[in-house]
């Protein structure tokens, strides 16, 4: 079957990670066709989280998100420098409130110094009322390297890069199906209301939450390389005053998540999460990006356990976000996976699964890593 049009590489998803692996490809001279389905680039996932710089403390050793991680960082930081992303390494704070979280405190500790992240502090009580009078805590982790960056200036600065290597973004463009032609592959593609066939020699799947829904519409993929889709929200509520806070503020990690967490963005304002809230779909379509007004009640207690001045008078319900887990309840914290020819056999395909925190701080580090998959491919 002849197709509509030809091009060297397909990356499909235009978020962070996906605009990440455009600019690579594109720059290592592919030529690249960027298809995204929404009217904007970094819609879901990438538009919904903290903006959070992590600094690569709480995965385990030898896993993708922590090398991915703390390499991604110190490239990020760059990036950002070079090419005037907002951004600010404000640093933050891990606290403990109960004295029988210090041992999780020393395990972070830990964890951190197996990743290569040398620069974490622990902080002794009187530190921190030091550091942050406002705070209650028995003790504390101080990560200088941690930081915020303004998500949508980094895209927007991805995709110009790309641009100017001679990538295409396609808005609107949603694939239907993908089969297996000669050498590489067969897109339906639906734009504008019509049908589109692409052919590509490279295919890389950046869907984020739709990551699984899209590989199983590829042919021939055995479905064992296909995971499930667990969907787990996180909802955020905004502080309606004046931080008393200089650091992003981290309780003990729960579950899941981080905790109830605080972060400031570029202009100083803050908001508090996210939760966790698994929902009962699988499907991305079916999402409610509502924040529940009672969102503020329920985060007093677990904010006040640090931070004893809040009030739910001081909170508003903000925004969520949607994790796209691939080990569900069971293994909450599943590692990224980033899976080539050598994983299912079929030349020229990258899927990427389970791209959530730490993704957009590890994305330049991830983008390296696929491009280079499908050059030794």
């Amino acid at each position: 079957m002849s197709a509509d049009f030809s091009t060297e590489a397909v990356v499909i998803g235009a978020g962070a990670v996906g605009l990440a692996v455009a600019r690579a490809l594109a720059q290592a001279g592919r030529e690249v066709l960027i298809l995204e389905k929404n009217a904007r680039i970094g819609e879901e996932t990438s538009a919904r989280n903290s903006e959070v710089i992590h600094a690569g403390l709480y995965y385990p050793k030898g896993s993708l998100k922590a090398k991915l991680c703390v390499e991604g960082r110190d490239r990020l930081y760059a990036f950002c420098e070079s090419h005037g992303v907002p951004h600010k390494r404000l640093g933050k704070l891990i606290v403990a409130t109960k004295a029988d979280q210090d041992r999780e405190l020393a395990a972070i500790h830990q964890k951190a110094a197996d990743n290569g992240v040398t620069d974490l502090q622990p902080l002794s009580k009187a530190r921190i009322a030091a550091l942050e009078p406002e705070l209650t805590a028995t003790g504390g982790l101080l990560s200088p390297s941690t930081g915020i960056i303004d998500s949508h200036a980094y895209m927007l600065a991805l995709l110009g890069d790309a641009e100017a290597s001679g990538a295409n973004l396609v808005r609107n463009g949603e694939v239907i199906s993908v089969t297996r032609q000669g050498g590489g592959y067969l897109l339906t593609v639906r734009n504008a209301g019509e049908m589109t066939t692409l052919e590509t020699s490279l295919l890389v799947n950046c869907a984020g939450l739709w990551a699984p829904r899209l590989a199983g519409l590829i042919e021939p993929l055995n479905s064992i390389h296909v995971p499930p889709t667990f969907l787990a929200k996180g909802n955020y509520a905004t502080l309606n005053i004046r931080p008393p806070f200089r650091h992003l503020i981290y309780p003990v990690p729960e579950e899941g998540g981080l905790g109830v967490h605080l972060t400031l963005d570029m202009g100083g304002a803050a908001r508090f999460g996210p939760d966790v809230e698994w929902l009962e779909t699988d499907d991305p379509a079916r999402i409610d990006y509502a924040v529940p007004p009672t969102v503020p009640a329920r985060f007093v207690p677990r904010i006040a356990a640090y931070w004893p001045g809040i009030s739910e008078a001081v909170l508003s319900p903000g925004y969520s976000g949607v994790r796209p887990k691939i080990g569900g309840r069971a293994n909450p914290n599943a590692d990224f996976r980033i899976e080539g020819p050598a994983t299912h056999g079929l030349n020229g395909l990258v899927n990427l699964f389970g791209i959530e925190s730490p993704g957009l701080t590890a994305s330049l580090a991830i983008a390296e890593k696929v491009e280079g998959m499908l050059r030794d491919a």
